[in-house]
């Protein structure tokens, strides 16, 4: 644990990504393999449930630090994060414990889950009495399931195809699925990382996905596409559709379907069970998941909201099978007949996807539609129809590329050419402090909009979006100090501030929703502006919402 707590401290202490590349490599390079193996899964992004109930964790540090409670929670909000709080107000101890990451993992911290309250409160002591303090902050972070680090799963990937001499797209592809939650990470998983290529390793792989190629997003106006992009005719467009991104593999007679998280999803999708017998093995399809009502219309996906009440389910009854069929609408074949086709053009790959879902018998495959245009600016008119078809706007895919790793450029491109974001002006008026170097700052916001339009008498404010990004660092900075000086009230972390300050927000969707007070839910709200020009009088009202609705 303490050789991981020190590479830990190692890429927290620096930006530099070579330092942080230098840093894995002096790592990964003496950690015996069971040791690197959860290493991989924790830096690549694995994120085990939480293992012990944070009431529980509080009431442990209140008692061991010798601290009252307010004390303990001042220090909490003061720092931001509760394991480096629970580490820096523990008693020093000395280390004791020479055992590695994966014995801590495997044989002390896993059991910790389901165990009962008083159960934990006798075995965690002594646990932590023998970490010192940066092993136990980090001990701390994967018991609440908290650890995160600057790390992107590129720099891992890069670190390991460097150390092992193995070229990092090899390297990627075998990280896919990795960092699933019912991956187990072992020392023989980790030396198949960095072994050397075998003429057996594809056939091999059973259910594993490939890594997912990625899109830039394009947000230059339409009249420079010919200079950037070269003629409308050597692009494939589609609709970028508001769905669940997946790959659906077909090996052995079994189906998997994987997220583009690399979560796998299969069970959560039982409608595609019939796949496992329309489709031959050795066929592997990149698509997206999407709500699917044929009607009158020509386009019949339905809105992503309808879709998030499927996700994260244990049980799907029938009732919402009913509500909300899905499809998975597809537009790309990264394999076929057991061969790698990502090195084919993307022409070639669609023709053969073409064949591929017309031969299959199953309505829940569905063919992702092109688009035709005689030029850019008649892409441009047609993508204006994207809202009222439920759509984010055009996917641009030059026909030449090949299907890469990420979101590279080097095996050719794929653009997202999304609609303008919903925006509406609101007002501020809860707020709460921010995490890691925002700890100390109010920086995250509740924002609400007038119940009624200007003129209304006894009108009032109602809550319908948080958000915390998109303001710099010196406006985070002044609205904070607004913050403390117009607070009314404070009930935990939470302050409720005096109505004072209107902010322009912007967001990718918007759905009826029974949970929200306003009745109203919205996706990916972030800030475009702090409105310093506009009274708070002249913030947006419902109306404005429910009229984005149509």
């Amino acid at each position: 644990m303490k050789a991981f707590a020190e590479l830990y401290l190692r890429l927290d202490a620096t930006t530099s990504s070579n330092a942080k590349l230098q840093a894995l490599q002096d790592y990964f390079r003496q950690a015996p393999p069971e040791d690197a193996a959860w290493a991989v899964y924790f830096l690549a992004g694995g994120r085990p449930r939480q293992l012990v109930p944070t009431r529980l964790l509080r009431e442990l540090a209140v008692r061991l630090s010798g601290l009252p409670e307010w004390l303990f929670e001042e220090s909490y909000q003061a720092v931001g994060d509760l394991a480096e709080t629970f580490s820096l107000l523990l008693p020093e101890s000395e280390h004791s414990s020479d055992a590695g990451l994966a014995f801590w993992v495997e044989e002390q911290l896993l059991p910790l889950r389901g165990l009962a309250p008083e159960v934990l409160a006798e075995r965690l002591p002594p646990l932590w009495a023998q970490l010192d303090r940066n092993s136990l902050l980090v001990c701390m972070k994967l018991i609440t399931g908290s650890f995160r680090v600057g790390v992107s799963k590129l720099l891992v990937t890069r670190a390991l195809a460097q150390l092992s001499e193995v070229d990092a797209k090899q390297v990627a592809q075998r990280l896919v699925g990795y960092t699933d939650l019912g991956h187990r990470p072992t020392a023989q998983g980790y030396q198949a990382l960095i072994a050397a290529p075998s003429a057996e390793e594809h056939a091999q792989r059973g259910g594993q996905p490939y890594p997912f190629f990625l899109a830039h997003a394009l947000q230059q106006p339409v009249e420079q596409f010919e200079a950037l992009l070269g003629p409308v005719q050597d692009w494939q467009a589609e609709w970028k559709w508001d769905g669940i991104r997946a790959q659906l593999v077909k090996r052995d007679g079994q189906l998997w379907v994987w997220s583009r998280g690399e979560e796998l999803v299969t069970e959560r999708f039982p409608e595609f069970h019939a796949l496992a017998a329309s489709l031959p093995d050795g066929t592997v399809l990149d698509g997206e998941i999407v709500v699917w009502k044929p009607g009158a219309d020509a386009i019949a996906v339905q809105p992503f909201a309808l879709l998030q009440q499927r996700i994260g389910r244990k049980t799907l009854g029938k009732k919402l099978l009913a509500d909300a069929p899905v499809v998975l609408l597809a537009y790309d074949l990264l394999e076929w007949a057991g061969e790698d086709w990502r090195n084919r053009p993307q022409y070639e790959r669609r023709r053969q996807l073409e064949g591929v879902v017309g031969a299959c018998e199953a309505a829940v495959l569905q063919l992702s539609p092109l688009l035709h245009g005689s030029d850019w600016a008649d892409l441009a008119r047609q993508r204006e129809a994207s809202r009222s078809l439920g759509v984010e706007g055009l996917m641009l895919k030059a026909r030449e590329a090949l299907y890469g790793v990420g979101r590279t450029k080097d095996m050719g491109v794929w653009w997202k050419w999304k609609i303008d974001p919903f925006t509406v002006d609101a007002v501020l008026i809860y707020a709460q402090r921010g995490h890691g170097r925002r700890a100390s700052l109010y920086s995250d916001y509740t924002f609400a909009v007038w119940d009624a339009p200007a003129g209304t008498p006894e009108r009032s404010l109602v809550p319908f979006a948080k958000a915390y990004s998109g303001l710099s660092d010196v406006e985070m900075r002044s609205v904070d100090g607004i913050i403390r000086k117009t607070t009314v009230e404070t009930f935990g972390p939470v302050r409720s501030v005096t109505p004072s300050m209107v902010f322009e927000l912007a967001f990718e969707g918007i759905a009826l929703s029974k949970r929200h007070k306003s009745g109203i839910a919205v996706r990916f709200p972030r800030m475009l502006r702090w409105r310093q020009d506009k009274p708070v009088e002249e913030a947006d009202d419902l109306a404005t919402l429910q009229a984005l609705l149509s």
